[in-house]
């Protein structure tokens, strides 16, 4: 009798055998858990985290450093709250080590509205809003939504080199922004004091 018939015959045929077997398979079911376990916490501390939109933001160089400092620039417009932003953080945090000599990386925050001239001026409507100016803070092209990084490193690459972007107008998925870009008119509006007409 093989060692398999064995097992069977004594787990179906014995009682004391069947409390056996259930035991054996009660311990190898916790024996993989526990292992499994160990792998998840161990995998959870190895993994790198996230970037952080503030973090990054935080981080990087003054809109008016960057224009004045002689080198191109990347300006993004984010909000912590944009989920396209928020996906796109790891692979800016990327282009940022590799292109960090050469490449100015400003982060403008759509919910600050000390932002809405820039904000205006690149009509950004949509996040992330990413502006390419050339190291005399001439506006060099735009990409705007979730773009592969391979396709924003061609153009930062492009931008280095003095060339001309090969994605001059990307566009992938945005996330819509909420702040009313244009002055309502109305008189509760402090934008609008210069609109009015005094007679």
């Amino acid at each position: 009798m093989t060692p398999r018939a064995l097992f069977y015959s004594m787990s179906v045929n014995s009682p004391e055998a069947g409390g056996l077997g259930q035991r054996l398979r009660n311990f190898v079911v916790v024996s993989v858990a526990v292992v499994l376990s160990v792998a998840v916490v161990l995998g959870l501390q190895t993994r790198t985290p996230s970037a952080s939109l503030s973090d990054m933001a935080e981080a990087s160089v003054p809109l008016n450093e960057a224009i004045t400092n002689g080198k191109p620039t990347l300006v993004e417009f984010y909000a912590n709250w944009c989920t396209s932003c928020q996906a796109m953080a790891g692979d800016l945090q990327q282009l940022k080590s590799e292109f960090q000599q050469d490449v100015n990386f400003v982060m403008l925050n759509v919910d600050n509205n000390k932002w809405l001239p820039e904000m205006l001026h690149y009509r950004v409507d949509g996040i992330p809003h990413f502006a390419f100016l050339t190291e005399t803070g001439n506006d060099a092209g735009a990409a705007i939504g979730e773009i592969p990084r391979a396709v924003l490193a061609e153009n930062l690459t492009a931008l280095v080199a003095g060339n001309e972007l090969p994605y001059a107008q990307a566009e992938g998925q945005t996330s819509d922004v909420e702040t009313a870009l244009e002055p309502s008119g109305s008189a509760d509006d402090p934008r609008s004091h210069g609109a009015q007409v005094v007679q």
